[in-house]
């Protein structure tokens, strides 16, 4: 719980600051050429970074790392860490020198309807050209937080996105006068962001006595594990984000500025999916493949159940605030500058489509883990194939009346059956066990958030008032919706019996 906070409280700030950037690139940028094809270019080696880094690599390097550091000598755990280190590095210096020369066909690959104006194809393909090598910087942080979470220290790589967006911020107000195409400007935040992430983590490593000295070897018996491990993982923990990037490939076909809607709108919903959803399930990761080498099943069994109840508590409130809540929290956020009134309106109705899949990408956060601890990475798979195939058929289904909206809400159906079936084969095998009380807890929280969602509707004024309404009136009414509405939702739970102890629980 407590490492949970600690995580929760870092990711908070980044994703705070996160939105503080995206109103920058709003203001600046609105939903333009310059602000799609900055999108697309960041969001193409961000994509990979999860598959490399966060993703496939964090759920095959942290149960084998774990089991190193439980069972094995100091020496043959350096002897893991610099040979994981190397070996990765090689890997993605080949991928992101490869990336570089081939950056005019990943762009039209990425997004083809931008083919239609080739001034914005080739902005996308120079911009590709410096976020790309951010791909093997951040790679490398993540490599290093997973190390620091693995040694119980959290704080650290969760405080370290801060530094993405404070490079952004600054490159967007101070590098945009400076450039040519001022949208590059952007590109060379990401670019300097990723050196500065990698180095901020290396004193901490080094005073843990655990800074890899990288050499290749890929005969390494660690190594090959992990190689093992994560070739399945790759598919089955990134499922979301490859759905979210065949939003993009096909938000490229519809209107202008469909990408930026979907991105702008998938923001919001990435602020408690962070902050909940993820912090869990990086702080539970290192705990159960523990567990699962000190042969714990009913430790095992009891977090799970505990992780689960844990996302459920503000997933819930969270996923509906958004829906209730979607233009005023766009317009008090965005709608500044090249921001336009057509765009909050088109951003709202992705936004409220995400939100419905808030509570399953959160729910996936905290199954998959219970996966990849006893180092089964291809059940995720089978079950991610499935939900990515449902995908490409609720796109096709809901892309011709909905639009970029119909692309976001299939992406949110596609979750529901991800959770759904890691939930049930956990069940089934043994590996997931409902504690008792289950339907108490739902009953107060389902009342939480309908108490919750009347005040909300009730004290929210019509969004039309929004836009004429300044940033600070805007800051103010939000303030009190997001307070009153967070006070309603937990006396509510205090008066039915929910209380702080029931989520103590020693990892």
């Amino acid at each position: 719980m407590r490492s949970g906070m600690v995580v929760s409280s870092m990711t908070m700030l980044s994703r705070v600051m996160g939105l503080a950037r995206d109103m920058v690139i709003a203001a600046l940028f609105g939903a333009g050429q310059g602000a799609d094809a900055f999108f697309v270019a960041f969001k193409v080696p961000n994509f990979l970074r999860r598959l490399f880094a966060e993703g496939a690599f964090n759920q095959a390097f942290v149960p084998v790392l774990s089991e190193y550091a439980t069972q094995r000598t100091r020496d043959e755990v350096r002897e893991l860490l610099d040979a994981v280190a190397g070996s990765l590095a090689a890997v993605l210096v080949l991928i992101t020198a490869l990336a570089m020369l081939a950056a005019p066909w990943l762009a039209w690959a990425f997004a083809p309807g931008f083919a239609r104006d080739p001034e914005k194809l080739a902005l996308t393909a120079d911009m590709l050209r410096l976020t790309f090598p951010y791909l093997l910087l951040i790679s490398l942080t993540a490599f290093s937080g997973s190390v620091l979470n693995t040694w119980g220290r959290f704080a650290v790589p969760a405080f370290t996105p801060v530094l993405l967006n404070l490079s952004l911020i600054g490159a967007a107000v101070l590098l945009t006068p400076l450039v040519s195409e001022p949208a590059m400007a952007l590109a060379w935040g990401v670019l300097i962001a990723g050196a500065a992430q990698l180095v901020f983590q290396v004193p901490f490593l080094a005073r843990l006595g655990v800074l890899p000295r990288p050499w290749p070897s890929f005969a390494h018996e660690g190594v090959r594990r992990i190689l093992k491990l994560m070739a399945p993982a790759m598919f089955g923990v990134s499922v979301a984000q490859i759905n979210l990037l065949l939003d993009t490939v096909l938000a490229s076909l519809l209107a202008a500025g469909s990408v930026s809607w979907l991105y702008y709108s998938d923001r919001l919903v990435e602020l408690p999916l962070g902050v909940f959803g993820v912090a869990i399930g990086t702080v539970i990761l290192p705990a159960l493949s523990k567990r699962h080498a000190e042969q714990s099943p009913e430790h095992f069994a009891r977090m799970l159940d505990w992780a689960i109840r844990a996302v459920l508590l503000l997933g819930l409130p969270a996923a509906l605030a958004l829906v209730v809540l979607a233009e005023p929290l766009l317009i008090t956020l965005f709608h500044y500058g090249a921001m336009t009134d057509h765009d909050i309106d088109m951003a709202a109705m992705s936004l409220r489509a995400y939100a419905v899949g808030l509570v399953a990408f959160m729910l996936i956060k905290v199954l998959a883990p219970g996966f990849f601890a006893r180092q089964d990475t291809k059940t995720p798979v089978t079950i991610g194939m499935i939900a990515m195939a449902a995908n490409m058929v609720f796109n096709l289904i809901l892309i011709w009346p909905l639009a970029h909206a119909g692309l976001a809400l299939a992406t949110a159906l596609s979750a529901f059956l991800n959770a759904g079936l890691l939930g049930r084969l956990l069940y089934r095998r043994g590996v997931l066990v409902f504690q008792a009380g289950w339907g108490r807890y739902a009953v107060q929280l389902l009342g939480g958030c309908a108490v919750m969602g009347l005040t909300l509707a009730w004290l929210a004024p019509d969004w039309h008032r929004w836009l004429d309404w300044s940033l600070m009136t805007r800051a103010g009414w939000m303030a009190v919706l997001v307070v009153s509405g967070a006070a309603v939702y937990f006396a509510w739970l205090a008066v039915t019996g929910v209380r702080l102890r029931h989520f103590r629980m020693k990892s």
